[in-house]
């Protein structure tokens, strides 16, 4: 299959690193000396799964792209999302998949909309990816699950989708299936929000989460706080999201950070409107109390 990642960041990049190493035809969407330097030297993987590559991989800016792709990958940042509308365009066909991977709520139907007649699914990762450097990836430690599905409403034949993931599986990637994509995406971004909120709110890595103490505190009321969001929009959730968010925090490297986190210490435009602005909005519509949410929120509102 032909595979178009558009955004090679931290995910973006180790989607494409992985595939590629496996020998499946990729192409790249980047931007500025990022670009230039996947082109010049190929995409330089510094993997804890795959070790270190410098890989050959076709790159271009999204202008660039003309040739049609069995399987796209959007991993862009969610305040980037109408930027994709042409380039998915022009790379679809009626058997295209288009596999959504953003750290906020709701955007398989989203870029749907945006581009009728693509068969757009919805999909979350749980990885640690960062662009380490001009042209280079690094993805850490041993964990890179991705789950994806469609909607019932689509009505996908499920073999579509199997294929791909099977795909994706040869190349070391670890995928499910999802049988209810709603479920898991906003288990992602409920785990997500607290990550990323927690972190950036006392400017903490994952470490200071572990332990008990006040940013775990405050991460378990996030976590319990979106579980109520979650149960007003119709979520069945496993089990509690307290004790599922902590799992994943306690597994996480120590000195692990946020992209949101990252980027609002950089003083780079953040998802954090997806991330904390648009769950508490949520909050509000059906009129759920989110004290911890609004103590975040209320450092951020004055930034």
């Amino acid at each position: 299959m032909n595979y178009l990642i558009i955004g090679t960041g931290g995910v973006g990049g180790s989607i494409a690193g992985f595939l590629a190493l496996a020998g499946r035809k990729v192409t790249c969407i980047a931007r500025g000396e990022h670009l230039e330097a996947i082109r010049a030297r190929g995409l330089h993987l510094k993997s804890d799964l795959k070790g270190e590559h410098f890989i050959p991989v076709c790159a271009s800016t999204a202008d660039e792209v003309t040739e049609k792709a069995d399987v796209i990958f959007v991993c862009v940042k969610g305040y980037s999302i109408d930027s994709v509308k042409e380039v998915i365009k022009r790379a679809s066909t009626p058997t295209t998949l288009v596999i959504p991977i953003l750290n906020v709520y709701g955007t398989g139907p989203r870029i749907g909309r945006l581009v009728p007649g693509v068969d757009v699914l919805d999909g979350c990762i749980y990885i640690v990816g960062y662009v380490s450097g001009k042209g280079e990836i690094t993805q850490s430690g041993r964990v890179f699950r991705l789950v994806c599905g469609a909607r019932p409403e689509q009505g996908i034949v499920q073999e579509r989708i199997e294929h791909v993931a099977e795909d994706l599986r040869q190349c070391g990637i670890k995928v499910d299936v999802s049988d209810d994509i709603n479920r898991d995406t906003f288990i992602k971004w409920s785990f997500i929000s607290a990550m990323a909120c927690t972190g950036a709110y006392y400017d903490v890595p994952m470490g200071a989460v572990q332990h008990e103490g006040e940013p775990r505190n405050t991460f378990k009321g996030l976590s319990a706080e979106s579980e109520k969001i979650g149960k007003c929009l119709g979520i069945t959730f496993p089990e509690d999201m307290v004790t599922y968010n902590l799992r994943i925090i306690d597994k996480l490297e120590p000195e692990t950070t946020a992209s949101m986190q990252k980027d609002l210490a950089n003083g780079h435009q953040s998802e954090i409107q997806g991330i904390l602005f648009d769950m508490i909005e949520l909050g509000e519509k059906f009129d759920i109390e989110l004290p911890t949410y609004q103590k975040v929120a209320a450092k951020f509102r004055q930034i």
